[in-house]
């Protein structure tokens, strides 16, 4: 995981040589952007913008699912890039490839702080991945764990407890759509 914050520890030729070497050993480079330059970021795994950073990095509008798309393929072809997941706030995210895209709804939460979801995004589908989990269902896991946070006051911890108790509840409230009262 690169989470690069502009304080000048990731210079644009230390990214590349860490996704180089990434590659090498067979490693994903998972990547929190900042800025508007994404070429350093040139053959990365994954990189993680929120809406407003893929529309600034793009100079393209980054609003509907279309917009999005648009944008992200953007910079997927421009830069070599494997994946795009564009987190959208209350919209969820989407993770988006040259070929395809799949939404991720977010769980309707009351959000009390968005300090910290982007690493949590990062950091959770890094770990997914680790442990031999699929893209697809690490950003589930990722969508799980950023709605957890966002829920708490100040810069916050989904803790592996936080995240089972919510897929319980997913799990219930899904199967509460599957039961009919015959009345």
């Amino acid at each position: 995981v690169l989470a690069d914050y502009g304080k000048g520890v990731f210079t644009p030729n230390i990214i590349q040589e860490l996704i180089f070497l990434g590659k090498k050993a067979g490693v994903p480079i998972i990547i929190d952007p900042q800025g508007l330059d994404y070429s350093q970021y040139k053959g990365a795994f994954l990189i993680t913008p929120n809406r407003k950073e893929l529309s600034e990095a793009t100079a393209q509008p980054a609003n509907s699912d279309d917009e999005i798309i648009s944008a992200a393929r953007k910079l997927i072809v421009e830069h070599k890039i494997g994946f795009v997941l564009a987190t959208r706030s209350g919209d969820g995210m989407s993770l988006i490839d040259e070929k395809s895209y799949n939404t991720f709804a977010a769980e309707a939460r009351e959000v009390f702080d968005v300090s910290g979801a982007g690493d949590t995004v990062a950091a959770t589908i890094t770990a997914s991945l680790a442990a031999g989990v699929s893209l697809n269902d690490a950003v589930r896991l990722a969508n799980v764990a950023a709605g957890i946070v966002v829920a708490k006051v100040g810069t916050a911890v989904a803790y592996a407890s936080d995240i089972i108790d919510a897929l319980h509840h997913q799990e219930f409230s899904s199967g509460e759509l599957k039961i009919f009262s015959i009345n």
